[in-house]
């Protein structure tokens, strides 16, 4: 139960961020998700609209944005743990303090659902959970979700 190590890199592990609305999250979303082929507000509007389907909180205080994107050749995700717990929507109405969001490319479809189908069992395990909300390093973080672990620079 983890994800590919190219889905994620420091860079897009967040920890202990300062909570916003659900909108102006998904807005904080996109701009660690742009390259420079796909613009902040592409990636909002496809994180938006992917929500407006139905609310991608999982439940336990865990939540999924996605969204499959034209121009883009790779899978790509962050992770952000919350300071405090935000409304997600979520199916249990528990706040959401955990947020893997993620794009695939457009036509990814079987990877794209392996994927969700993953990440939705790694969530699931009380575990996991209480490993990532205690993890104080972006590396334990790395670890826990890919299984690797990383070296320490000397």
């Amino acid at each position: 139960m983890t994800i590919p190590p190219s889905l994620l890199n420091g860079s897009g592990i967040i920890l202990d961020a300062v909570p916003v609305e659900k909108e102006r999250l998904i807005e904080k979303i996109a701009l660690l998700l742009e390259d420079s082929d796909i613009s902040p507000q592409t990636i909002v509007n496809k994180l938006l609209a992917r929500e407006e389907l139905g609310s991608t909180a999982l439940g336990y205080g865990i939540a999924l944005p996605h969204a499959r994107m034209q121009g883009i050749q790779a899978p790509r995700a962050v992770f952000i743990r919350l300071a405090q717990s935000v409304d997600f929507d979520a199916p249990d109405e528990e706040p959401v303090d955990i947020i893997f969001a993620m794009l695939v490319p457009a036509g990814a479809n079987e990877e794209y659902l392996r994927l969700l189908a993953s990440l939705a069992k790694m969530f699931n395990d009380p575990d996991i959970r209480d490993q990532l909300r205690s993890a104080s390093t972006q590396e334990e973080i790395y670890s826990i979700l890919t299984g690797i672990q990383q070296r320490k620079s000397a």
